[in-house]
């Protein structure tokens, strides 16, 4: 098993630049603004519609999503009115948005190997610029950056890929997008543009009808596909991530995990199977390989995170609370893993999460507090099966 070797793609034409959206691709905003609209509607008696919410197209530009808005919710206000209003509110959080899995690894590899990378986003520039200035190695990273308001007119329309691709003297031909949104999608073929989608749960279906390539992450795209200089900082075939923390009840090997408001407090991009420490009843922790992915059958919006612990069987941890400290990534997951790793896959990623969990780059998670608690899992009393940290 190599690191990240989740898909089997034939190799594409080769790219010589690539072209990333920002919001729902890069970072993840959706979480980090979530409360806003809610406490806005509220200042206006209304109550947000999580049905409409669920289906609304993702990726237009300000002015569209305003005017949309206004109008689904009978809001006494012109487009520009609810804009003005609401941006001071989002503009508070956006300082919060997490960086969603393989971003930085993604800009940071094409920065390195001298890969002409632009940021060509639906938002205004003055936005991109507040939203990426926490992520501050980010700006100098791209070799261009462009919002709606530099473009005659925002995705759908090709413009701003089309001027992206002007500004870094490359050829349409010899670019690659990669978006999260049908809106975008659209955008990348209006341009003749490869793309790749990366889409949320509410968009794969949209996007896998207009992308040739669909990934579940950005931790599952292989540059060599696209003639673009491999990755090379996996670590004895596990990469290392920054941590991701999630609890639940763990019931019959997965964890139902703990929301907020009925949706995960995790991305849909986190997808694929993970290793790191499970600590239970905050008494003791076990190393342990997480599967985190979405049902196809049901097509429900609810994540389906299945754990398995790395040596022995997971009776210990029958219907007790358990928090999760993610600190690796090993590849991808398929439709029907998503249920259930086959016994073999399981053996050998349970191998390798036991032997990386030993290693410094890994291990140092172990010191780190599991927020928003106080103490690490280096605190916790590790079981004797599977040594002590």
């Amino acid at each position: 098993m190599s690191c990240c070797d989740c898909n089997t793609e034939t190799p594409k034409p080769k790219i010589l630049a690539v072209i990333l959206d920002l919001d729902g691709t890069l970072l993840d905003t959706e979480r980090a603004t979530r409360s806003v609209f809610t406490e806005f509607l509220a200042k206006y008696g209304k109550t947000l519609n999580k049905e409409r919410e669920e289906k609304r197209e993702i990726g237009k530009t300000l002015k569209d999503s305003a005017t949309a808005t206004v109008e689904d919710y009978d809001l006494p206000l012109t487009p520009d009115q609810f804009i003005e209003e609401i941006i001071p509110m989002y503009q508070q959080k956006w300082k919060h948005a997490k960086a969603l899995p393989g971003a930085t690894r993604l800009i940071k590899h094409l920065h390195d190997h001298g890969v002409p990378t632009a940021l060509a986003s639906n938002s205004l520039r003055e936005y991109i610029n507040a939203k990426i200035s926490v992520h501050q190695r980010w700006q100098g990273w791209f070799s261009v950056i462009l919002g709606s308001d530099q473009v005659k007119a925002g995705k759908p329309s090709p413009d701003l890929f089309e001027e992206a691709a002007r500004q870094m003297n490359v050829d349409a031909s010899n670019c690659l997008v990669i978006e999260d949104s049908m809106v975008g999608v659209k955008a990348a073929n209006a341009a003749r543009m490869e793309v790749v989608a990366v889409p949320p749960h509410g968009e794969a279906a949209g996007c896998s009808a207009l992308a040739k390539t669909v990934l579940h992450s950005l931790l599952e795209f292989r540059p060599e596909h696209w003639g673009l200089p491999p990755f090379e900082d996996c670590v004895d075939n596990a990469l290392p991530i920054e941590a991701i923390y999630l609890s639940g009840l763990y019931d019959n090997g997965f964890v139902n995990e703990d929301t907020e408001d009925g949706k995960s407090a995790l991305p849909d991009q986190v997808w694929g199977v993970f290793f790191g420490w499970a600590v239970v009843d905050m008494k003791k922790s076990y190393r342990v390989v997480v599967g985190i992915g979405m049902d196809p059958i049901t097509c429900s919006p609810k994540k389906k995170i299945q754990i398995h612990l790395a040596s022995g069987g997971n009776c210990c941890i029958s219907n007790k609370k358990v928090k999760l400290l993610l600190v690796g990534y090993i590849r991808g997951l398929n439709s029907k893993e998503v249920t259930s790793l086959d016994a073999e896959s399981l053996e050998e990623c349970k191998s390798l999460a036991s032997a990386a969990l030993d290693l410094p780059i890994f291990s140092q998670h172990a010191y780190v507090p599991l927020y928003p608690d106080t103490f690490s899992v280096k605190d916790m009393i590790a079981t004797d099966d599977l040594g002590h940290y």
